[in-house]
């Protein structure tokens, strides 16, 4: 009993020094149980509002998360203004999908109000893109807490990062230098059921053969307004679902990097599979997520809380 009774004791102190911790990382899906215990209400609230405005602006949030994690880590980099003497990563030509800012800003003006100082610019965006995937009608999961924000922002750092163009062979080795299997690769390209890309993302397609010849004359349509006129990715750009696999399999896939995925042996039968079992292409979506919103976080003295997410402190 008494020895029950430590553990129980143990276990509280635990909590309370910071919630359960998630491994080596110091994450914890607890973390800012006491700290701030209305944060996960705030960001849930503000972004399913936000969403019933502008339903389209989940698509924006997704990949704010992806592209804020791939550079440097998930560290809230992509927030972060350019200066006098730096240009930012925003500014890319990778980041005009990227939308929701202002959003973050808001969230994070509630958040300092109610706990200054303490919830990362980085665990808003992570935070933010589970309610978008949710709100939109997909998977409903959760993810650790407990990131810090990084201090660096620089464009040159955006030219990692996957392109339009790669084929399934770049996307399976870019990947997995990144952690990630196949298969977590091509769940993540399913966050493309959401939202739009625009011409300059895939005019190099036009008058492609193998694709689908209404598809592509559809296309070609939405071209004839210029490099930043927009195409869903697939027919349903505000539902989180499998149509994206099922696009690919009419030959109807918007990028390059996209239609690669059915003509790869690697990939083919994990997108056939996603197109008939939209339930398994959830549980593979969210396993993968919650492995990207753990890349290369920042702990201590690597990082710090911002008041002021477009700027260091």
């Amino acid at each position: 009993m008494a020895m029950a009774n430590f553990l129980a004791l143990f276990l509280l102190m635990e909590l309370i020094a910071g919630g359960y911790r998630d491994g080596a990382n110091g994450l914890s899906m607890n973390y800012y149980v006491f700290s701030c215990p209305f944060a996960e209400k705030i960001v849930r609230n503000t972004v399913a509002s936000a969403l019933q405005s502008d339903p389209t602006l989940a698509a924006g949030l997704v990949r704010m998360h992806f592209h804020d994690c791939w550079i440097q880590g998930c560290d809230g980099s992509v927030l972060l203004d350019s200066t006098k003497n730096n240009t930012a990563e925003k500014e890319s030509a990778g980041n005009l999908s990227v939308r929701g800012f202002e959003l973050i800003d808001d969230v994070k003006g509630q958040l300092e109000n109610h706990c200054p100082g303490v919830v990362s610019c980085a665990d808003i965006v992570a935070m933010a893109a589970t309610e978008a995937v949710a709100s939109s009608g997909g998977p409903v999961y959760d993810i650790p807490k407990g990131r810090k924000d990084g201090r660096r922002s620089k464009i040159e750092d955006t030219f990692s990062a996957p392109a339009p163009s790669f084929n399934a062979s770049e996307l399976v080795k870019a990947f997995g230098q990144r952690g990630f299997s196949a298969r977590d690769m091509v769940a993540l390209s399913g966050a493309h059921t959401l939202g739009v890309a625009r011409c300059s993302s895939f005019k190099n397609r036009l008058g492609d053969p193998t694709m689908d010849s209404n598809f592509s004359k559809t296309l070609s349509k939405t071209c004839s307004g210029g490099d930043n006129a927009e195409q869903p990715f697939d027919m349903t750009r505000n539902n989180f679902d499998n149509s994206y696999f099922q696009a690919l399999q009419r030959k109807s896939g918007l990028l390059f990097s996209d239609q690669t995925l059915y003509s790869d042996p690697r990939t083919k039968s994990i997108a056939d599979g996603y197109a008939m079992n939209q339930a398994t292409f959830f549980l593979d979506f969210q396993q993968a997520m919650v492995k990207m919103s753990l890349l290369d976080v920042k702990e201590g003295s690597k990082g710090e809380v911002r008041s002021d997410c477009r700027r260091i402190n």
